[in-house]
């Protein structure tokens, strides 16, 4: 797969991953990429990565993760991201981002109003919903494997300094090139956000890995190779929509607008010619 076309097709994936685990080939391929993440000429990457593959931690990991998404579903969760989420084609299709539910269960459907009032937690609870995408949580990160976990020099990564920006941009470049080669490699990757939001869960899971007091833990992704065959979750959603490019850039200011030629220009990505 050439890089275009990892650009292209990269998405997060929710579902299941294949049982068998990574190849050293493909391992080592990931390793290597991410080691050629130069940000700062001169300077060794802010971040330390670390492989978890032993089936004990593993679980501790995924018990923590179905935790933090049930306590999240019947907390503020959606309240503070009631913006990003749609529930029709149609929806996502306008708004051009987001995340789309396009699976759930019938008897939840009628209810879908309710998941944007005051009291969601309260009906995610009721219903089971909470429960559920708990156990989908831990059953997918349980069974990934490969947990990637990164941290950063809390001697770079200080955020009201020019260096944590800097170690940001490192992470994000990281970040890019492992979503891209694993893209490549036709294996899956995903965001496991919510255990490191909580404190207490986010030092467990540090004091397992050994994570020296000299580094912060700030993301785990889990990863394995993708299965078309596998079942999706009960309640699962799609985040494959892409701004337009004219609307995320200016030209000269702020409000710009890019230039005609430009806008009409064929796309190369795409293979067709921008609208």
């Amino acid at each position: 797969m050439n890089l275009l076309d990892a650009i292209r097709l990269r998405h997060t994936t929710n579902s299941k991953f294949a049982t068998r685990p990574l190849s050293d080939e493909h391992l080592r391929l990931i390793l290597e990429a991410a080691a050629a993440c130069y940000v700062v000429a001169g300077q060794p990457p802010p971040w330390k990565m670390i492989l978890i593959t032993d089936a004990e931690r593993r679980k501790v990991v995924a018990d923590l993760a179905g935790k933090s998404m049930k306590e999240q579903m019947e907390g503020p969760f959606f309240q503070r991201y009631k913006k990003y989420f749609r529930f029709s084609a149609s929806d996502s299709e306008k708004a051009r981002d987001g995340i789309l539910i396009d699976r759930m269960p019938r008897i939840l459907r009628p209810f879908i109003r309710l998941v944007f009032s005051p009291s969601s937690g309260r009906f995610m609870r009721f219903f089971g919903a909470s429960r559920l995408l708990g156990r989908n949580q831990e059953d997918i990160v349980l069974h990934s494997p490969l947990i990637l976990a990164l941290a950063l020099d809390c001697n770079v990564y200080k955020p009201l300094e020019s260096s944590g920006l800097y170690a940001g941009i490192a992470l994000g470049a990281l970040v890019q090139t492992l979503w891209l080669v694993t893209t490549s490699l036709e294996i899956g990757m995903q965001f496991i956000s919510l255990p490191l939001e909580v404190p207490e869960r986010k030092a467990t899971i540090a004091k397992m890995l050994r994570v020296p007091n000299t580094h912060n833990l700030v993301a785990l992704f889990r990863l394995g190779y993708k299965d078309a065959n596998i079942e999706r979750n009960t309640i699962d959603w799609v985040s494959d929509q892409r701004k337009r490019f004219e609307d995320l850039a200016g030209m000269e200011s702020w409000s710009g607008p890019l230039p005609e030629a430009l806008r009409d220009a064929p796309s190369i990505l795409w293979n067709i010619t921008a609208p």
